[in-house]
């Protein structure tokens, strides 16, 4: 039966829920795995979830059309130039946009030439080596304040710091007292994201737990 030319419905919906469910079930153990506990950032986290939601229907949606290779190269050119202008992101998030986009994009477009098991082998291969990064990696460019548990609302600041001895790892109790004492946010978290030695500053991400009424306390 169709409307207007378009058939009102096709075998491939089950196809579409079925590899949607697979993409999802990946997709949420790099949030919870990989990106979470390291980030403490929801709002990236379901930045990076709506990017994989959607690159997966716009590739499952347009592959009748034989522009499977075509496009997904397309939509990494296209993120490339966009870079989300609005904001300077540092690497690591471009990174993990890059590999929700990718898990999307292997997801939707795999024909019956790719079987589930290879899809399994790509998708725990790309999350494990997530997970390995952050756990041998991330440490060491983290400077945690003080707070062990990760916020359960927590917010994220870029700000420019002009202190660069406090960054040392035993001096991060003063750390967390001068942005304290500068912004009258208690920080939680900070990670040195860039260090200019020429004009003795530093780029720091900042993250913060949010009041509970849901009030910002940022400027």
């Amino acid at each position: 039966m169709e409307f207007l030319g378009i058939p009102l419905y096709d075998d491939d919906v089950y196809k579409m829920f079925i590899r949607f469910a697979f993409d999802l079930f990946f997709l949420a153990l790099i949030v919870r795995f990989a990106i979470l506990p390291t980030q403490q950032d929801r709002e990236f986290a379901f930045t990076a979830s709506m990017l994989n939601i959607t690159v997966f229907f716009i590739c499952f949606t347009l592959k009748k059309f034989e522009l499977d290779i075509g496009m997904a190269l397309g939509l990494f050119a296209i993120f490339g130039v966009l870079r989300y202008r609005t904001n300077s992101l540092p690497i690591k998030e471009m990174t993990y946009l890059f590999i929700v986009i990718g898990i999307a994009v292997i997801n939707s477009l795999s024909n019956h030439k790719t079987s589930y098991v290879e899809l399994v082998a790509v998708n725990s291969l790309i999350l494990f080596a997530a997970m390995l990064k952050e756990g041998f990696v991330a440490r060491g460019k983290t400077i945690h304040t003080g707070v062990v548990a990760t916020p359960k609302k927590a917010r994220k600041h870029t700000v420019e710091y002009d202190r660069l001895e406090l960054l040392a790892p035993d001096r991060q109790f003063e750390l967390e007292a001068d942005l304290l004492q500068r912004t009258g946010i208690p920080i939680s978290r900070v990670q040195v994201q860039s260090i200019d030695l020429k004009n003795a500053s530093a780029t720091l991400s900042v993250w913060y737990e949010a009041s509970p009424g849901g009030a910002d306390n940022s400027t």
